[in-house]
């Protein structure tokens, strides 16, 4: 597999930290955070081919 791919260890951490904190949630507070969290990847999916588009020349 791609080294490019992994995690860091910083983010398996974080990684670690949001489970927790995912378990802790009910089902109904487990689901608003999974949608707020997938909003957030397609934003920063959005600004990332934004700015990939935008710099060449």
């Amino acid at each position: 597999m791609d080294n490019a791919n992994k995690l860091t260890l910083e983010q398996e951490f974080k990684l670690a930290i949001y489970r927790q904190k995912m378990y802790r949630l009910d089902n109904k507070n487990t689901k608003k955070h999974l949608m707020v969290t997938l909003k957030q990847m397609m934003v920063k999916d959005n600004i990332i081919k934004f700015y990939i588009k935008n710099s060449m020349p």
